[in-house]
């Protein structure tokens, strides 16, 4: 089968007659244990019915994904977070006052009701309230929690358009909603309110001191600055496994932009692939070259980061190299996601 691209104009307004036929049908498609994409603030997800293990199993083997790594929930309401977890501690409530909807994601006791299928077999369940009206509406259709992981092949980088889903989804899901290009660029962050002090294990579409502004002390999980090893087991998603990576090795630069693309000006090949600062992009001439932003600009660098890396795999490049922002705001996952690309391959200097 082809998968369809069902339009869809996002916005904060009134629902065409039009688009509520297109959602309505989606909420009927994820009931049945159907699976269909749709854009959030951070990426696209590829969204089934959280609470039944068919349609995760299924959103296991479209992206073929390792069945130890749990999907996220998606719920419409801070309210709905009852459905998944009867343990809500204090905490995850100013949390959610504070960046719900938004690109955070809470990790918390899971209810019986949700399937082992949906959390890689943890006592634990990732839950988040997205910030996307098309996402919100899916949810309100469908009239169940979503589980949602991104929308790409398990590996690669994460979609951040319907163009993108397609590459990777065509043939093996329901449909795509096609809600035009997502606003942040990388996935929600996820925090573990299981321990004291609460754990980050993915850095994300909040920054680190945000959480900190609101919960005090958050210690940072050594898998967001190293590989995770084989007897691992992974608590949340993007944790473990070579995540984001184009088909041609990468190699991560940070420090100073100056320095960094001085170091690939010298290093690179000419034609290879070269991610920059946009001020820097003349350096590197007989490179083929894709801009991260403005060096100040992390908003930017997020919104580019996965279109960067993915573009490649359309070209001849053999290798890539990349410059890397600072950990500051968002620049911790940004940096994140280059060098889980590049399996930690990253030169200081």
């Amino acid at each position: 089968m082809n998968t369809e691209i069902i339009k869809i104009q996002p916005g904060d307004g009134p629902v065409s007659e039009e688009d509520d036929a297109k959602l309505k049908a989606a909420g009927e498609i994820l009931r049945r244990g159907g699976l269909v994409a749709f854009p959030t603030e951070t990426v696209y997800g590829l969204g089934g019915d959280a609470l039944n293990p068919t349609s995760s199993k299924r959103i296991y083997a479209a992206k073929g994904r390792p069945s130890d790594n749990p999907l996220i929930v998606h719920i419409y309401r801070f309210e709905d977070i009852y459905k998944i977890t009867g343990d809500v501690p204090e905490e995850a409530r100013r949390i959610a006052d504070a960046f719900w909807p938004g690109p955070l994601t809470m990790i918390l006791p899971k209810r019986e009701i949700v399937p082992y299928r949906t959390t890689g077999g943890l006592e634990t369940v990732g839950v988040r309230c997205p910030n996307h009206p098309v996402t919100l509406a899916v949810i309100a259709a469908a009239d169940v929690p979503i589980a949602a992981p991104s929308g790409n092949t398990s590996g690669r980088p994460s979609p951040t358009s319907a163009a993108d889903m397609l590459e990777d989804m065509d043939g093996k899901i329901d449909g795509i909603f096609d809600g035009g290009p997502c606003g942040v660029g990388v996935e929600s962050t996820i925090i573990d309110l299981t321990c004291q002090p609460p754990r980050l294990l993915r850095a994300g579409g909040l920054p680190l001191e945000e959480l900190e502004r609101v919960l005090g002390t958050v210690l940072v999980d050594k898998c967001i600055t190293q590989l995770m090893t084989d007897g691992e087991r992974p608590r949340a998603p993007g944790m473990k496994y070579r995540h984001y990576a184009p088909k041609a090795p990468v190699t991560v630069v940070t420090g100073d932009g100056k320095k960094s693309a001085a170091y690939i000006a010298a290093h690179a090949p000419e034609g290879a692939g070269v991610i920059c600062f946009s001020e820097f992009r003349a350096q590197f001439p007989g490179c083929v070259v894709h801009e991260l932003g403005p060096e100040g600009d992390k908003s930017e660098q997020a919104r580019r980061v996965f279109d960067a890396l993915r573009e490649f795999d359309a070209t001849d490049v053999t290798e890539i190299f990349a410059q890397c922002p600072d950990d500051a705001g968002l620049g911790l996952a940004i940096g994140n996601r280059l060098k889980k690309a590049a399996g930690f391959h990253v030169v200081e200097v």
